[in-house]
């Protein structure tokens, strides 16, 4: 007899090659044995019908993460421990009828036997990774995504009347067998390309590039909104709709903030001067006070004129623009455009470029119509539940540290970040700090949790700050190879803290809910051509 799977669990064996044991059941009560082997859960077609056993007492000696994660320890060659999911088709419900169970079940019981230290390792890092995971998202949170209903209100005439007819048009493009979050990462990785092409063609945001560059910036930016709003038309299309669907969509809309607007300063010419810094990071506030009041209200609003669809459509027309006339004619004074056709208006506008125009545009905007609408809505919905409205305004904390120390380090005159032309690897880096910073706000809507006032990825930008203004402190500066070195560390701090947050939120979902993060289960997929050919007949 030998033991050939992690944990209490032991099965009879006999050796049947080289390569390991191979399990056999010498009777079916046996099969209870092989509970521990199983990466995913046992059907429950039936509930009346046990699964491949269900092994209490050892259940029992599993807190609900190693339980989770039973999957890491239980064979050396299980697939990715994530989802666990349950056997949708009908029958008797038995365990050996669901083809997924059967499959995983049958790489397990062939793996090698894995030796008493491998065993305790394993265990060791299902353990881990199982506490890590609670760490980030509770059991107790996880229950609300079981009632999670998605809410939004648009009122752009433009969405309504243009896109909406082609996003209709486009979702029916799409196989039934891709996934909604696959839909929402490829239109992200039209963004991230064109971040490739900027660093290896205008790594100096200025240029001027090659005139097929800014036509790529345009049409990149128009495919990712096309993508970020048939994304959810392909989730209800193909039954897969999920508070995941959400998180993982505005999720990607934190992290592209930062890198679309990237693309829109080097496609203004505008480099790594103080109108350069603004325009690529300044997209963070509306998105933070968007996210902000989607958490109070639990409903995304939209306004007549808005950023997710007018914003984009002028930022993708100005880099089409540019890609026409050049991006200097964004930093030229007006008056020269006009020329002697309006000699009135020419005189009056003086020396006032584009650029001054768009950045007062942006402010005003900003301050005049999002911030108080968002405010406004805040303060209906917690009047509403006769809650109090002056501590809301504390959760702007992370914010306001975010904004005032990136201003504080990069427009210092002791920092060399700007100078130096650093402005791409510091916008990635933030990119990450705001992708996390307004994720944990969108998980908190999600589960129904406290406010995340703070994320451990501001130490190193509060940090920066002071190191950019080391003299004021009355120390010395540091030298631009010191603060470089600094923000590259930063920036590989942000990335892996980032996707090791990202990927312990999404496995744990995917594990509450039984889905897939990526793709659509056969199971799934089988149901819903049955339900087209049905529909069709």
């Amino acid at each position: 007899m030998h033991q050939v799977l992690a944990g209490s669990s032991a099965a009879f064996c006999q050796p049947t090659n080289t390569r390991g044991y191979k399990p056999t059941l010498p009777s079916a009560g046996h099969e209870r044995r092989y509970r521990a082997g199983l990466s995913v859960l046992p059907c429950r077609a039936n509930p009346a019908v046990p699964g491949p056993p269900e092994l209490a007492a050892h259940d029992a000696n599993l807190s609900p993460p190693q339980e989770k994660f039973l999957g890491l320890a239980s064979g050396r060659r299980l697939p990715v421990p994530f989802p666990l999911t349950t056997c949708s088709l009908k029958g008797s419900g038995h365990w050996a009828d669901c083809p997924r169970t059967r499959r995983q079940f049958a790489m397990t019981i062939n793996s090698r036997p894995l030796h008493p230290l491998s065993r305790f390792g394993a265990r060791l890092t299902a353990m881990a990774i199982g506490t890590a995971a609670a760490e980030c998202i509770s059991e107790e949170a996880l229950t609300h995504l079981k009632t999670y209903k998605y809410s939004s209100v648009d009122e752009s005439p433009v969405s309504k009347y243009v896109l909406g007819p082609w996003w209709n048009a486009f979702v029916r493009v799409l196989p039934m067998w891709l996934a909604p979050n696959m839909v929402t990462l490829l239109g992200f990785f039209f963004i991230l390309g064109n971040v490739v092409l900027l660093v290896l063609f205008m790594p100096d945001l200025v240029g001027p590039g090659p005139a097929w560059l800014y036509f790529s910036f345009s049409l990149g930016l128009f495919m990712y909104q096309t993508m970020d709003n048939v994304d959810g038309k392909q989730a209800r299309r193909t039954g897969t709709s999920s508070g995941l669907g959400e998180l993982f969509d505005h999720g990607i809309d934190s992290l592209n903030c930062t890198l679309a607007s990237l693309l829109e300063t080097a496609a203004m010419g505008f480099g790594s001067s103080r109108a350069g810094v603004f325009t690529a990071l300044c997209p963070c506030l509306p998105m933070f006070f968007s996210t902000w009041e989607t958490y109070h209200t639990h409903t995304l609003y939209l306004g007549f004129f808005n950023g997710p669809t007018e914003g984009l459509l002028i930022a993708s027309a100005i880099m089409a623009l540019s890609g026409v006339y050049g991006p200097g004619m964004w930093t030229q004074p007006i008056a020269l455009a006009l020329g002697s056709s309006f000699p009135g208006v020419a005189h009056l506008l003086g020396e006032t470029t584009f650029r001054d125009i768009w950045i007062s545009l942006i402010i005003s905007s900003l301050l005049v119509l999002h911030v108080p609408f968002c405010v406004y809505h805040v303060v209906v919905a917690r009047r509403s539940k006769g809650l109090p409205i002056a501590p809301v305004f504390l959760e702007w904390t992370p914010m306001a540290v975010y904004t005032f120390s990136i201003g504080a380090w990069v427009l210092s005159p002791h920092s060399t970040l700007m100078r130096d032309n650093h402005l791409v690897l510091f916008c990635l880096t933030m990119s990450f700090v705001f992708g996390r910073m307004t994720t944990k706000m969108i998980l908190a809507h999600l589960t129904r949790q406290p406010f995340p006032y703070w994320t451990v990825m501001l130490f190193p930008l509060v940090g920066g700050a002071l190191l950019g203004n080391l003299p004021l402190l009355g120390l010395p500066s540091v030298s631009p190879s010191v603060e470089l070195l600094y923000l590259r560390a930063y920036f590989v701090f942000a990335l892996v803290v980032y996707f090791r947050w990202a990927f312990l939120v999404v496995t744990s979902i995917c594990n509450f809910l039984g889905i897939n993060a990526l793709t659509i289960p056969r199971e799934r997929q089988l149901a819903n051509k049955r339900a087209a050919l049905k529909k069709e007949s």
